[in-house]
């Protein structure tokens, strides 16, 4: 082997989600002031390289302000003593749109893999420090897209299909780290292998209004611990918001995403992943996310809400407020009452539920309750009820219409 090389600090970070809004609210200031502290920690912290294991961007067509975010920080952090970039898609990312500046942004030892090619090459980077001594392997996956893994076949079950799914994932992996384990062989050099990844692992935890979206058609298409290959010697996940080891493993970690997606998250310490590599061995430490805007659910009674507004207000907090009112009395003039009660503040209520309006139209949808409230499922579900659709077809009906959605999100729209 080569001389032994220093300690490696490698930062991982996942689902920014740039560009999303909170209940029409638009959020640019937080996701920059975010970018600025990692900046600066990554500075700090005298971090050597950064994993982005997708979910940069919200949308698959990021707004002007939200793609300028991103490549004023890439910029940044070029210019730093962070000697390597890697940016991975997730199911959010176009595939294209990040590919497609990757040879310029290579200049400034960004890497960025968009999508699965037929190439593992393409996915297995040997990153070298200012000696040019290699000191880092990526096996840089995105997220794997159906079509990616798996060949369709007329006439398959959802059973079949969700089988053939994990075996394609599995054996993507596979090849991937034999890549990368034979890369390391020929080089001669004791260095730390990582992956990423961009999936639901089974058990993961989630929040509900976290906008997680379910990636396969199916429930069972949730990856264990076991499918990934034992020569990583840390994996960065992305897709799920709570930061979490898989499994109990220190090494395999979901970071989360560093901003709040939704009222459910807001008492939620969010972190980004700091791992020191000495030889092969990693040791990881959390980092917490500082509170950018801050977010609180008041419920309860009238009584209880007015009194935890006039709490914040004494504190001048700047909150954004999501009020659940679940008292026994009916309030018909709860948003006028909410209203006058932060009037003066800096407050600000987003959303506003009242769980005592008598249910209306469609079985469970309240006179305060939105589209934000239910996710694409609940709403085809409730139309099947509406149409007194037979209870026996609905399952098949249901499957269809998720593969059709499944469809929609993994259509790249900023290709040709």
């Amino acid at each position: 082997m080569n001389q032994k090389l220093p300690p490696l600090k490698l930062l991982h970070t996942s689902d920014w989600h740039i560009g999303r809004t909170l209940y029409g609210r638009k959020r640019y200031e937080e996701f920059e002031a975010f970018l600025t502290w990692l900046a600066e920690t990554i500075q700090q912290n005298e971090i050597d390289a950064l994993l982005v294991a997708g979910d940069v961007f919200d949308t698959s067509a990021p707004s002007n302000r939200a793609q300028e975010l991103y490549y004023r920080f890439l910029c940044r952090v070029a210019a730093s003593s962070c000697r390597h970039i890697v940016v991975v898609a997730g199911n959010h990312d176009s595939p294209s749109f990040l590919n497609a500046p990757k040879e310029l942004l290579k200049a400034l030892d960004v890497h960025v893999v968009g999508s699965s090619t037929a190439s593992s090459e393409d996915e297995v980077l040997v990153l070298r420090n200012d000696q040019d001594t290699p000191e880092l392997i990526v096996c840089a996956v995105p997220y794997l897209r159906d079509r990616d893994i798996r060949v369709a076949e007329a006439g398959e079950s959802v059973e079949d299909k969700e089988r053939k799914l994990i075996e394609g994932i599995r054996t993507h992996y596979a090849a991937i780290a034999a890549l990368a384990e034979q890369k390391r062989e020929e080089l001669g050099a004791d260095i730390p292998i990582v992956g990423t990844g961009h999936l639901f692992t089974a058990g993961g935890q989630t929040v509900d209004g976290d906008g997680v979206r379910e990636l396969y058609v199916g429930s069972l298409a949730h990856v264990t611990a076991g499918i990934f290959p034992a020569c990583f010697n840390y994996l960065a996940l992305g897709h799920l918001h709570v930061p979490q080891k898989v499994n109990g493993s220190e090494t395999i970690r979901y970071s989360g995403s560093p901003l709040p997606m939704g009222f459910g998250e807001a008492k939620q310490q969010k972190s980004v992943c700091q791992v020191e590599f000495h030889s092969t061995a990693a040791s990881v430490q959390l980092i917490d996310v500082p509170i950018f805007q801050k977010l609180e659910r008041v419920k309860g009674d009238w009584d209880g809400i007015s009194n935890r507004i006039l709490e914040l207000s004494a504190t001048d907090s700047q909150g954004w407020l999501e009020v659940i009112y679940d008292g026994t009395e009916v309030i018909g003039d709860l948003r006028e009452r909410l209203e006058a009660a932060i009037s003066g503040t800096q407050m600000e209520i987003l959303r506003i539920k009242n769980n005592r309006i008598i249910e209306r139209v469609l079985g469970q949808i309240h006179e305060e309750e939105t589209l934000d409230d239910l996710n694409v499922n609940d709403v085809f579900e409730r139309c099947l009820a509406v149409h007194d659709v037979p209870e026996e077809q609905r399952p098949e009906l249901l499957r269809a219409y998720q593969e059709t959605v499944s469809s929609l999100y993994e259509d790249d729209v900023q290709a040709e």
